[in-house]
């Protein structure tokens, strides 16, 4: 065994020591008590029991009672060496009771050395081998100790009874050594599993923040590549346009376009910053079907020039808290990727409901489905499939529904029916 092995079985987990001492006094509460009840009942062989040894049976399930509360109450509290000095004063008591109830029974068959098997489990858990050796020695020796003592008093010697002594002593050998052997291991591989546990901790540490750095390094290239070709359009078109043998037709026409794609790098910047700097929301009441229906509303124009249809599912008027320009501006973006999704004469539905604490909100397109390629990148920034697109749409309209204590995710994929749902927290205390 490694000495590192040796060094955690001494110095045992305070919380692992107070729960197994916990087991042990409730143990010897249950074997003082039917160590009483059963000389009570076999009083014909035993010998009706005296009052010396009811008031010192009733001493000893007073104070293993007494030491299982204050486990209980203070086991949290308490150190390791205040354990082990409470266990050690646990032994001296369990050999003192064995001791003066055999004394005072005065039989050469004593029922009262089984109470010498708990201060050995206790040893062979709480210490080490040579303490455990040492308590196994002692139980041995106070057997073989009464035994002659007895039989000086009460001749002759049976050697029968030392027999007897001597299979017991056995039996609390084999008992001891197993249990510390058992509980070593034990130990011993619980400081292999922390170990264990700990290089994972550290590798999962490490691997979020490789992580982290590959998310801001995908982040930055988004950002260099979205900016790139506005400025790079912006200043050809600017250095067309100062040229002196430029027309003014064409003069116009590129500050024209300078000014769309510095227009667009605005767009850009203004979704950027919403997305890296999400707000709380400012909650105030609104009613989810009126905030639907003017959706609805202002993508009816839009939506109207492909002949495509949007239709509302709102039977009830369901009041929620939100931040209605965050949660506007969301699901306008989800109602506007819908209409460019869905082929002509197509339909849109837009449909609410209840869920528990919480409010869904469904935007339903009958376009095709979104490929496999596409489906683990939807939500990640900067990933878009419109050539005009700037990618942060569900990326901003996910980070406004779990500000809500809610969530965005693609709810059904199919032909004919792709949905979007959202679930937002109608309150931040609650049902409403």
């Amino acid at each position: 065994m490694t000495k590192q092995a040796v060094q955690f079985d001494v110095e045992a987990p305070i919380e692992d020591l107070c729960r197994q001492k916990s087991v042990f006094s409730s143990i010897a509460l249950l074997v003082i008590a039917v160590l009483l009840v059963l000389h009570t009942l076999f009083s014909s062989i035993w010998g009706r029991p005296s009052f010396a040894v009811v008031m010192l049976l009733g001493i000893a399930l007073l104070l293993a009672a007494v030491e299982l509360i204050w486990l209980r109450t203070r086991g949290r509290r308490l150190t390791e060496r205040a354990v082990k000095i409470e266990s050690c004063f646990s032994i001296g008591i369990a050999f003192a009771l064995t001791a003066l109830l055999t004394y005072i029974t005065d039989r050469d068959e004593s029922p009262y050395f089984v109470l010498l098997a708990i201060p050995i489990l206790q040893c062979a858990y709480v210490f080490g081998l040579l303490t455990t050796i040492l308590t196994i020695a002692a139980a041995d020796g106070l057997i073989f100790f009464w035994l002659s003592y007895f039989f000086a008093l009460h001749p002759p010697a049976r050697v029968s009874q030392y027999l007897e002594g001597g299979m017991l002593s056995v039996i609390y050998v084999q008992m001891g050594l197993l249990v510390w052997f058992l509980v070593n291991r034990l130990k011993t591989n619980q400081f292999r599993l922390s170990a264990t546990l700990n290089d994972l901790k550290a590798t999962r540490e490490q691997l979020i923040r490789e992580e982290k750095l590959a998310a801001v390094g995908r982040l930055a290239s988004g950002i260099a590549h979205e900016i790139r070709n506005p400025v790079a359009m912006i200043s050809s078109s600017l250095s067309t346009a100062s040229h002196p043998e430029t027309e003014a037709g064409v003069r116009e026409e590129m500050f024209a376009i300078a000014a769309q794609e510095s227009k667009r790098l605005e767009f850009l910047t203004s979704d950027f910053l919403t997305y890296a700097r999400p707000s709380q929301p400012n909650r105030s009441p609104v009613l989810m079907n009126d905030l639907l229906s003017y959706i609805a509303g202002v993508t009816k124009a839009h939506a109207a020039r492909r002949s495509i249809t949007i239709a509302s599912d709102l039977v009830e008027e369901l009041p929620i808290d939100i931040d209605v320009p965050q949660v506007e501006g969301a699901l306008l973006n989800l109602a506007l990727n819908a209409i460019d999704a869905t082929p002509e004469q197509g339909t849109i539905k837009l449909s609410a409901a209840l869920e528990g604490v919480k409010l869904i909100v469904n935007i339903q397109n009958s376009g095709p489905p979104i490929p496999d390629s596409d489906l683990a990148r939807i939500f990640e920034p900067f990933f878009t499939t419109k050539p005009a697109g700037t990618g942060l749409g569900l990326a901003i309209a996910r980070g406004a529904a779990k500000a809500h204590g809610g969530d965005l995710w693609l709810s059904s994929n199919q032909d004919g029916c792709v949905t979007f749902s959202m679930t937002l927290r109608r309150s931040t205390t609650g049902d409403v």
